[in-house]
């Protein structure tokens, strides 16, 4: 695993950025997984940026993203299907029937999850996966337990990550309690993995998850301990316990 410490929030999304283009421009028709929330965000934004000016092209790009809230429709402005199109799609030249995203009030949610996972299958497996890191070590929406999934489906979400996740709507009780997420297994299968990590909030966290020795469904980032390339990207504040700072 390769650990890269920057010094802020716009240094990480800018290097997070750069490393995605860089493996679309070794391989234009790279399939690539994609995170939501508050970390990757300036990626995009920095992802755009560079398309604006050329430098790299999303037209044979295929995406799959991790998760999505279920009950909220892609109409939603809090379901994970409208923050990609605003934050990123809508904003290059990606086709649409190119982007996957988990559909959250489909009529047979679990007929739903085995068409995301056929629809992967399709092209083998996922080449770089982009990773946030919860509070509590969850990745996609695969929170800590007896077990682990494997392939997508259903999970509650706990009370930690509904209570982190409460900061995007109007009240906490908004905040769906379940959501589709693809599986460890599937995430596991990807060819890289890049994990980006920002915040003060997170150092506790990045410090347990780099400092295992073996892996634990109730860390399940720890999983990525045994993954052959994954590259981490966190800046000053999510390090600052592995930097013997805090």
């Amino acid at each position: 695993m390769k650990v890269i410490v920057v010094k802020d929030y716009t240094e990480l999304s800018k290097k997070a950025a750069f490393f995605v283009a860089e493996e679309i421009k070794k391989k234009p028709d790279l399939v690539l997984g994609l995170a939501t929330g508050s970390t990757p965000l300036g990626m995009y934004r920095e992802l755009v940026k560079l398309f604006q000016n050329g430098e790299v092209d999303f037209s044979r790009v295929i995406t799959f993203n991790l998760d999505e809230y279920v009950g909220l429709s892609p109409e939603d402005k809090n379901s994970y299907h409208y923050y990609m199109f605003e934050n990123f799609f809508k904003h290059i030249n990606i086709p649409p029937e190119n982007i996957h995203i988990p559909n959250g009030i489909a009529d047979d949610i679990e007929e739903e999850c085995r068409r995301y996972d056929e629809e992967i299958l399709k092209y083998e497996r996922i080449d770089l996966q982009i990773l946030g890191i919860g509070i509590n070590g969850h990745i996609g929406f695969n929170e800590p337990g007896d077990e682990l999934i494997t392939s997508t489906h259903v999970t509650e979400l706990s009370e930690e990550t509904r209570k982190a996740n409460s900061k995007f709507f109007e009240s906490p009780d908004e905040v769906p309690r379940f959501a589709i997420t693809m599986g460890l297994g599937t995430i596991m299968k990807a060819r890289k993995i890049l994990l980006l990590a920002s915040g003060k909030e997170k150092a506790k966290i990045i410090f347990e998850f780099l400092g295992e020795e073996s892996v634990s469904t109730k860390v399940p980032a720890s999983f990525l301990l045994i993954h052959p390339d994954v590259t981490c990207i966190i800046d000053e504040k999510a390090a600052q316990l592995i930097k013997g700072q805090g």
